[in-house]
């Protein structure tokens, strides 16, 4: 399923393809005008209406962008969740700081920040003439340290900041409420037609407001990019599942590389997985960037083609981004990106590592650990789970010449942003492998995509690291393990608690492993051996970085 979305130049939503954006391609021998095969408006009104209303499958007739598998940009901001879920957050103002944590790690685009001034929100109250609707809409806005009080130590003016959540995108998964954690600025509440109407209410004035004033952003606050319009270009309505841990880096990358390089100047190439699924469930598509994907295995090989084709057109400076899980990036496609990375092209992978091949029910693939119950490898009497140990994409990739290679989770957004951006900058090949908790196949709640990542990075499960070609000529120069907890020790303990979190800790928390616990929670001898394989993984990253 191919997109090829943009923002035009006149502010609506256009068409481009990946190998030109602009208006024409060549097919066959005859230039085809993009525009004659797939017509934004009629598309949005009458092929997605069609399926809101539930009469396309038998009212809708086939045509030419349905032959030529094409899916208009954004329409996934169509789509309406609001029957997901029994409950939805609701935003404390009060006790908001401002930290953007449940902005930047909602997978859904459900729950937005929108920074004012004052003038600017009297200016959008005063054409609202019920005075109970006013007094509503302003509590949604809080007068922060962050960006109000600081900035009148500065001498200049305070600005309030609003957290506003759209309910036909919000799944309900609550990963809001459990990264804002004990800030207890947002809670669940149970859905009621009244409530919901509030919520609506709210979410359009949102998007009546003016942008959020750029002069207010914060530039070492990270999360801040998602402030910004050319950031949030995954409009939600994707279909992935409540809390998709994968949904999130998606959303963050594309933040990243927006914010800095502007939307016009990306495009995508995912390889078959979860995520172009639940990227294309006809036909809706979050992307508002041009996108395409071909097979499970060929992804990089495809980007080779794109970033051939725009070298030859002068467009050296865009950014081509390839999408994939650990199935179609260390198994069956591993080939490919080992090509693309000698290749010494200028193109960025994100792996999308959920240590399972999710889109066909949680498959074992060579990403999994050891021990783990999958399909495949199915826990029994006789077989514990995976026997193989696990393959570490990380340290393959650092074996490449001059191929910049991060690990990151999107729990810290510090060093999941820097390893974006950096991949960004690099002139050459760059693959960023990031923890992507799968849900249903990890055996963990919908709200805790995010605590998950962090016990697994905390565990040295998947310790995080950055390798940079550009720091020096051995390993241990360009190698970074800042950001783990203990780097010179095996495990992490908390200083508080006195408890050690090593894998056996980080198993104890997903169903995965639930069988390797015996009924007083002992671990088994193969999830023993799983935790030595990890804590030997970790020791050779810190040889190779020159820490021990």
């Amino acid at each position: 399923m191919a997109d090829n979305g943009r923002n035009g130049s006149d502010g609506t939503l256009g068409l481009a393809s990946l190998q030109d954006l602009d208006d024409e391609v060549e097919v066959s021998t005859s230039p085809i005008n993009l525009h004659t095969l797939l017509d934004i408006e009629d598309f949005s009104g009458r092929v997605v209406g069609g399926y809101n209303t539930g009469i396309a499958e038998k009212g809708l007739p086939a045509d030419v962008g349905v032959a030529r598998s094409l899916v208009g940009p954004g329409t996934g901001a169509l789509r309406d969740f609001s029957y997901i879920a029994p409950e939805i957050p609701e935003f404390i103002e009060e006790n908001c700081v401002g930290c953007m944590d449940c902005v930047t790690q909602c997978p859904d685009t459900a729950i937005l920040g929108k920074i004012a001034t004052r003038e600017d929100l009297d200016n959008a109250l005063s054409k609202v003439t019920d005075p109970e609707q006013e007094a509503f809409l302003r509590k949604q806005f809080a007068e922060t340290s962050k960006y109000h009080k600081n900035f009148e130590k500065k001498g200049k003016e305070g600005a309030l900041f609003g957290i506003f959540i759209d309910p036909t995108k919000c799944k309900g998964c609550a990963e809001c409420v459990e990264v804002c954690g004990d800030r207890d600025a947002l809670k669940m509440i149970t859905k009621t037609e009244e409530n919901l109407e509030d919520f609506r209410t709210a979410w359009d004035f949102y998007n009546e407001m003016p942008e959020s004033p750029r002069e207010y952003l914060i530039e070492k606050s990270v999360q801040d990019v998602m402030l910004a319009g050319e950031s949030l270009l995954y409009v939600g309505g994707a279909g992935s599942c409540m809390g998709c841990g994968e949904a999130t880096a998606l959303r963050m990358m594309l933040a990243a590389t927006g914010y800095i390089h502007g939307p016009e100047n990306i495009g995508l190439v995912a390889s078959t997985g979860c995520n172009t699924v639940y990227t294309s469930t006809y036909p809706y598509n979050p992307y508002t960037v041009p996108w395409t994907n071909s097979l499970f295995e060929n992804g990089p090989t495809d980007a080779m083609g794109v970033r051939a084709r725009w070298d030859q057109m002068g467009w050296e400076d865009k950014k081509i981004w390839v999408i994939g899980g650990d199935g179609a990036m260390l198994d069956i496609g591993f080939q490919a990106l080992s090509r693309m990375m000698m290749s010494g092209m200028d193109i960025n992978v994100i792996v999308l590592d959920t240590q399972v091949y999710s889109n066909t029910g949680g498959q074992a693939s060579t990403s999994s650990y050891m021990g783990q119950n999958t399909k495949m490898s199915v826990h029994g009497t006789a077989v514990p789970g995976k026997t193989e140990r696990r393959k570490e994409l990380g340290q393959i990739c650092m074996m490449h010449p001059d191929v910049y290679v991060a690990q990151t989770i999107t729990t810290l957004p510090n060093h999941f942003y820097r390893a974006i951006t950096s991949a960004n900058e690099y002139e050459g090949p760059a693959v960023i492998n990031v923890f992507t908790t799968c849900q249903p196949e990890h055996g963990v709640a919908d709200h805790l995509a995010a605590h998950q990542a962090k016990l697994a990075m905390e565990s040295r499960a998947f310790p995080i690291f950055i390798y940079d070609p550009r720091e020096g000529p051995r390993i241990k120069d360009r190698l970074s393990l800042r950001g783990n907890p203990a780097v010179k020790d095996d495990w992490y303990t908390i200083r508080k608690t006195g408890e050690t979190i090593d894998f056996v800790h980080f198993a104890r928390t997903e169903g995965r492993f639930a069988k390797h616990f015996d009924a007083e929670g002992n671990p088994s001898e193969t999830l023993l051996a799983a935790q030595e394989d990890r804590l030997e993984n970790w020791r050779m990253l810190q040889e190779m970085a020159g820490i021990i």
